[in-house]
């Protein structure tokens, strides 16, 4: 059964809450209707609304308390206004994409309408403290995109509960009372996101608080074709666990039903379903039904295209503002006179919101764009008559712009100056420095805040060398790693390890062998097989204070938890600009095993997907380590992928193991040569080491170069360097052609101008086009070999010195 018998009333429903909640609901319908009207009116690209969500959100709020955290989507707005974290202007000034942060505290512009997000991060880039704070996490658009990092805020809250090591970290948490609210539309609950999230706040037994705002359509697909059975709830009921909402039942969920325009209703299901989550650390599920959506699901269409006459009429009768109207006189709250009152308040405060909003918005724009239409119409005079009329009609166009953008003065400007190409500097020199102060200007609004700019960005991190001495021991990579983080562990209590098979048997390459046993299960702990989550967990971990190094298995299934990866991860520091980030260290090893799937080196992918993240590819275990060091003092999220065939290689352990960092964007010459440079990464290393020894045999002098990092990449140039001396370079990797090499080279010539050195065509050498067969012959065939090194290295010498270098095949 659905757990959905009765709760004992409580002292809820008090005249001036009830009448303030029906404000609020007014309100926040308004502003949907008017930001509607904007889009249509050209004012706003895209809108989508929180109508007919209003009285499940208000109910939600009330149960939320500070430190609690709303990991949701883009329908919340009464949510938020109602935790008052959303003025109305702030919801105009984000539909209208103001990029003040003073205006649009949220996402500066950057999230279309809806994204809400609490400014965790003071001007340093240093957490607040947020058991003050009414937290929201930034809210993302991917459907179930949400639903990951709810299982990560939640369990916070369980290890700050259990584990006693947490208990004075008072600025993350109260003793772990805090709960997560989670929201989502019942149709992207047909995404596998979803179901992962479940099933894993299930098996932990997190305080996490998921709603579902079931209006019965998807767009413009019915819940019957979305829902087996058509009922979320219905479908989770084997979830729920066998004791129901007593407290004496086995692990499982709370479900609870109720319907969206039942007020009194969902304020006492919400009260309850918070109390348990947070007292009971169990999960809670509340399927709100019978909602509506007035305006349809977004500003790109009308729902009178494809609801029946039947569901629109419905919907109209059932809208929850109106039962909630209906409610309020026949239970006497108030009179028709008073809520008419108020309606028309919320009418004129969502009007002057807007106004407000618009004028500030156009007004950020005036003051550049009269000044270039000032130094257009000064350029003008200076010229001769045919060029002056072009000047003066981009002055005119810009003057007829009643709603301008940034963009409208930047292009007119950057025609003019097309224009002045051949006329004297000083004729164009003032609208140069216009378009110089333009352009440093939207960088910082539109571009900034990628990575970390605070104090303890990875990239300002002090750098330790690695300290050697006679006594150095020499161990397996894997006994390297295992001294690492035994001394991680025992010093930094904030660290934890998230994974499948990390903890009883210390993952699959003993990294972490005998660890758990002597940190225990909350801080070193095993997973089901879900990366998504895995990396979810990690997340909202980060969030909330702690500093999770979250495991994926082998490299080649990253692609499970790409989504959440480069939907949310990557993107948080800067779709907050600056306001919230999560500092994940994502382990995981791969380039050379055996198999199609187990081989994999898809760097690319990742490059082109975690712009936000940084991305570490080591050689081996102690420079893994050295970077490890690195991130656990920094605050970026970061990809470190351990090479799987280095555990069983030999390694002479540092003896600061505990203290060195390695820096980011910094390459490490491995072999000095003078003939060709080959820059490579990785497993690669040790084959690309083996070539030049074979090269050296045939009188050729290699220089080989471990990029180390691929994001950032060589910040100091010193592969330019490098070829300045060679003239020749190869980019080596196990990536598929067109991929990482490409990447470097890219870099390297048009980033760094080391095209200006070449006595030959750069080359690259990469693994062939489809995934490595199992097999050692599937490796050879398909990897790059030293043969393959000795071949590309020969042939482009063989190019320059013919003689000296005769072609072998």
């Amino acid at each position: 059964m659905i757990a959905n018998q009765p709760i004992d009333s409580t002292d809820l429903l008090s005249r001036e809450r009830v009448l303030a909640d029906y404000r609020l609901a007014c309100e926040s319908r308004q502003v949907s209707l008017l930001g509607r009207k904007d889009v249509m009116g050209g004012r706003a690209k895209f809108g989508i609304f929180g109508d007919g969500k209003e009285l499940a959100q208000l109910a939600a709020a009330r149960a939320f308390q500070k430190g609690d955290f709303r990991s949701g989507y883009y329908r919340d707005q009464t949510f938020v206004a109602a935790l008052g974290e959303l003025r109305w202007t702030e919801f105009f000034a984000q539909l209208y994409a103001h990029t003040d942060l003073a205006h649009d505290p949220n996402t500066a512009g950057r999230s279309m309408n809806g994204h809400f997000a609490t400014r965790w991060l003071d001007e340093q880039g240093h957490w607040r403290t947020q058991t003050d704070c009414y937290n929201s996490v930034c809210d993302i658009a991917p459907t179930a995109g949400q639903m990951p990092r709810s299982v990560g805020l939640a369990y916070a809250s369980k290890l700050y509960r259990d584990n006693p090591g947490l208990a004075d970290i008072t600025q993350f948490s109260h003793g772990g009372n805090e709960v997560t609210f989670a929201t989502i539309g019942d149709a992207s609950t047909s995404q596998g996101m979803f179901w992962e999230t479940m099933n894993a706040a299930g098996v932990l037994q997190v305080p996490l608080l998921v709603s579902v705002w079931d209006d019965g359509y998807g767009i413009s697909v019915p819940v019957e074709l979305q829902t087996t059975k058509g009922s979320i709830s219905k479908v989770m009921a084997g979830f729920q666990r066998d004791g129901g909402t007593d407290g004496q039942s086995d692990k499982g969920f709370a479900i609870f039903t109720v319907n969206g325009w039942d007020y009194a209703r969902l304020v006492e299901v919400y009260e309850k379903a918070a109390h348990i989550c947070r007292t009971e650390h169990v999960p809670v599920l509340v399927h709100v039904q019978e909602l509506t959506q007035p305006q349809g699901h977004s500003s790109s269409g009308s729902h009178e295209r494809y609801k029946p006459t039947e569901r629109l009429d419905w919907e109209r009768a059932h809208d929850c503002n109106l039962q909630f109207r209906n409610w309020i006189l026949d239970n006497h709250y108030a009179s028709e006179a008073e809520l008419e009152t108020i309606e028309k308040q919320a009418k004129d405060v969502a009007r002057d919101a807007r106004n407000t909003a618009w004028k500030a918005f156009i007004g950020s724009i005036q003051p550049d764009h009269q000044e270039a239409i000032t130094l257009l119409e000064q350029a003008a005079g200076n010229l001769t008559t045919t060029q002056a009329d072009v000047l003066l009609s981009l002055r005119t166009d810009l003057q007829k712009e009643t709603s301008p953008l940034r963009r409208d003065a930047v292009t007119a400007v950057r025609k003019a100056l097309r224009l002045l190409r051949t006329e004297p500097l000083e004729y164009r020199q003032a609208l140069i420095s216009w378009l110089e102060r333009a352009n440093a200007d939207n960088e910082d609004r539109f571009s900034s805040h990628l990575y970390s700019q605070s104090d303890e960005s990875p990239m300002r991190a002090e750098v330790v060398e690695a300290v050697y001495s006679d006594d150095s021991p020499v161990l397996d990579g894997y006994l390297v790693m295992q001294r690492y983080f035994d001394g991680l562990f025992g010093r930094n209590p904030l660290v934890v390890a998230i994974g499948e098979d990390v903890g009883h048997i210390g993952d699959v390459n003993q990294g972490f062998a005998g660890l758990q046993e002597k940190y225990g299960h909350l801080r070193i702990t095993d997973t089901g097989i879900r990366e998504t989550t895995i990396i979810g967990q990690g997340i909202g971990l980060a969030m909330r204070g702690l500093r999770p190094i979250v495991e994926i298995q082998y490299f080649d299934y990253i692609f499970y938890a790409l989504a959440t990866l480069t939907d949310d991860l990557a993107t948080l520091h800067y779709r907050t600009k600056g306001g919230q980030k999560a500092p994940v260290i994502v382990r995981t090893r791969g380039h050379r095993l055996e198999g199609i799937w187990h081989s994999g080196s898809p760097m690319g992918a990742m490059l082109n997907s975690l712009r936000g993240m940084h991305v570490l590819v080591p050689r081996n275990m102690v420079q893994a380590a050295g970077f490890y060091n690195t991130l656990v003092k920094s605050d970026d999220p970061a990809l470190l992928v351990e090479c799987l065939n280095g555990y069983r290689l030999k390694e002479r352990l540092p003896d600061n193991l505990a203290e060195f960092c390695l820096p980011l964007g910094i390459p490490e010459t491995l072999l000095e040569g003078t003939d060709v440079t080959v820059v490579t990464y990785g497993s690669m290393c040790r084959i690309v080491l083996e070539g030049a020894a074979l090269l050296a045999e045939a009188g050729i002098s290699v220089e080989v170069i471990d990029v180390q990092t691929l994001l950032p990449f060589d910040i100091t140039g010193r592969i330019v360097d490098s070829i300045r001396k060679t003239n020749r370079v190869v980019f080596a990797d196990e990536d598929f052609p067109g991929g990482t090499t490409a990447y470097m080279m890219q870099q390297v010539m048009e980033e760094q101008n080391g095209y200006a050195h070449l006595d030959s065509t750069p080359r690259t050498l990469t693994a062939k086009a489809h995934r490595p067969p199992y097999g050692s012959d599937g490796d050879y065939f398909s990897k790059p070999s030293a043969d393959d090194v000795f071949d590309v290295v020969y042939a482009l010498m063989s190019e320059a010195e013919p003689t000296r270098f005769p072609a072998i095949y």
